[in-house]
């Protein structure tokens, strides 16, 4: 989840019934949805002895310090592993994973009837998940071809808040409700709704 720190585990096992050592270098880098490399935020080595049929996990953890200030908005981190079994002539293994870290900051509370020409009373939460204060925090709020910007107080680490947002939909039907929240340490966190409006 965004804004807590990752924790991965690589698994290795030895199927042979030799003796195997094996040198693994790990790199993790936060991307675009293009796969394209913005920022490196973490290089490790490491070597394991593995038994013969033995199998080894290697723990890796990237705190949210060392990827938070690259993250871009796709939220997105390449980790591979370039795995090496020394004294066999080079054999190598790449072992790659994408992370795309989930957003729960958004949660929106429709009340159980929404009728044509009666105003309506939402509950909009928002969060901020990061272990430090956020500030400048803004909702936009898209509804009924309109935008309204709503500009918020200041976020305590791991504070969750909330506003009421009052409309009166002028037509029966399916209306979507779409919300963006911003501040000065992340932007454009989304959540949305699909409101069924019954007629009068």
């Amino acid at each position: 989840v965004f804004g807590k720190d990752i924790n991965l585990v690589l698994v290795l096992n030895n199927l042979s019934s030799d003796h195997k050592s094996v040198r693994v270098d790990m790199s993790a880098s936060t991307i675009l949805y293009t796969r394209r490399a913005v920022a490196e935020i973490l290089k490790a080595a490491t070597s394991v002895e593995l038994g013969p049929k033995q199998g080894k996990h290697v723990r890796v953890k990237i705190p949210y310090t060392h990827y938070g200030k690259y993250l871009t908005t796709d939220k997105r981190i390449q980790v591979t592993a370039l795995c090496e079994v020394m004294r066999t002539h080079g054999l190598k293994l790449l072992v790659e994973k994408t992370i795309i870290l989930e957003d729960t900051n958004i949660i929106i509370k429709l009340p159980r009837r929404v009728v044509v020409n009666k105003a309506v009373s939402l509950e909009i939460s928002y969060a901020n998940p990061l272990p430090e204060p956020v500030s400048r925090c803004v909702l936009l709020v898209t509804l009924m071809n309109q935008q309204v910007k709503i500009n918020l107080a200041r976020l305590a680490p791991r504070e969750r808040s909330k506003i009421y947002f009052e409309f009166t939909p002028r037509r029966a039907g399916p209306l979507q409700l779409q919300v963006d929240f911003s501040c000065d340490k992340f932007s454009h966190v989304k959540g949305f709704v699909t409101i069924a409006v019954a007629p009068a």
